[in-house]
């Protein structure tokens, strides 16, 4: 155990759960396994869910503000962490980040840093918080991998995949995220609502034609035919990936697209016309200052209550078009997942699967040394196929559509 990274896992809900299940699978990896969380109890919840799937690894837990970070660096040294995925919410990431840099441990994420107070930020958005530490995490000699989720974070590799063996140009990524799942409530968000909310109330940033491009939720849409799932309308929408894409693909088209049914659309609709997605206080006839946002997270069923009845399965991946030697094509790389499959194997449901287990993949090729590179990087900008190889060896197998057919990477 001497020569192993000791492993911290910051959060403790539905992704949080995930990470830690892959990290009892793949314990060998690393040292010491350690929860920290605001809440110390549901780190304790998530271990008893190891101790229920029969994992007898040892699994510390600990409570922590990590919105704090001299608490976070001071449990850094504590612990001895080498690595820390943080899958906490995203307001906590540049004080976790600050913790990483001060403690000298390697940070991984899963999402953009996003302050309470403002919704969908001037591009690109990593520039606004993340991107301004890269001297310091360099100077720090500590690895920092950005966007290690699923989107974002694979769907960026599958770029990367398509930049490294199937073009040497390329003219357009499109994102493609189909959920085909029913959890069978009325409504219901599949991860933090305050968070999934605050992604479509905003202007939808696209990359197009060597710029930013605007437009309004719900106002570009299109029917996409695709494997397992078949014909799925998505929405051209705002998304992390798109904010660190465009800088590596200056000259190609990028934007996400992502899937919704006409009674999402319409709950929606009449939430965000009555003011009830506002991240702004307002006060009621009584005097009490509330947020409409805090307010509509606080009465929708928690996403992690949703795992046990959800059924049917995601669709994710990247059409990616482009050239090799002036001759035109294109590619679909992508994933499915099946709900009920990841619910039997980690307690939780696919979304939650599909965004747990590439950060924990990413931390175990930063202790082989793989993607230890002693600076800042988006997951685009490390090599692809290590990364989902491994993936695939962890649960979520990759397949590309090219000229040859449907086959796996």
């Amino acid at each position: 155990m001497a020569d192993k990274k000791n492993l911290l896992i910051i959060g403790a809900g539905g992704v949080a759960q995930v990470v830690a299940h892959k990290a009892a699978q793949w314990a060998a990896e690393f040292g010491a396994l350690h929860i920290a969380s605001r809440t110390r109890s549901k780190a304790d919840a998530i271990v008893a869910s190891l101790r229920d799937k029969g994992h007898k690894v040892a699994v510390e837990t600990h409570a922590l503000d990590a919105m704090d970070s001299k608490a976070v660096a001071d449990l850094i040294r504590k612990l001895d962490a080498k690595i820390v995925i943080n899958v906490g919410s995203a307001f906590i990431n540049m004080t976790v980040l600050e913790g990483c840099i001060a403690a000298g441990a390697a940070y991984i994420d899963t999402a953009i840093h996003e302050d309470p107070a403002k919704i969908c930020e001037t591009p690109p958005w990593y520039g606004n918080y993340e991107w301004k530490r890269r001297e310091a995490v360099e100077k720090a000699g500590i690895t920092a991998v950005l966007g290690a989720g699923f989107d974002p974070g694979v769907v960026n590799a599958y770029a990367r995949l398509a930049e490294d063996e199937y073009f040497d140009k390329i003219d357009s990524i499109d994102i493609v995220d189909i959920n085909a799942g029913s959890h069978g409530r009325y409504f219901a968000t599949n991860f933090d609502p305050e968070i999934n909310f605050r992604e479509f109330t905003g202007t939808v940033y696209a990359w197009q034609g060597g710029k930013w491009t605007e437009n309004k939720m719900f106002e570009v849409g299109r029917e996409w035919d695709l494997p397992v799932v078949g014909k799925q309308t998505a929405y051209l929408s705002g998304h992390d990936e798109v904010h660190s894409l465009s800088a590596r693909y200056k000259d190609s088209d990028v934007r996400f697209w992502m899937g919704f049914g006409p009674h999402y659309i319409n709950v929606f609709t009449v939430l965000q016309s009555l003011g009830l997605l506002s991240e702004q206080p307002v006060k009621t006839a009584e005097g009490q200052e509330v947020v409409p946002l805090k307010l509509v997270k606080a009465v929708l069923p928690d996403p992690a209550s949703l795992a046990k009845d959800y059924t049917g399965k995601t669709c994710i991946g990247d059409l990616v078009k482009g050239s090799l030697n002036g001759k035109p094509g294109e590619v679909f790389i992508y994933n499915v997942a099946d709900h009920k499959q990841a619910y039997d194997e980690v307690g939780s449901q696919g979304i939650s699967y599909t965004a747990g287990v590439p950060p924990l993949a990413a931390a175990v090729l930063i202790a082989r040394g793989d993607w230890d590179v002693k600076k800042m990087a988006n997951v685009e900008d490390l090599p692809a196929r290590p990364f989902l190889e491994l993936l695939g060896e962890m649960g979520l197998p990759t397949r590309v559509i090219d000229a040859t057919g449907d086959h796996p990477i």
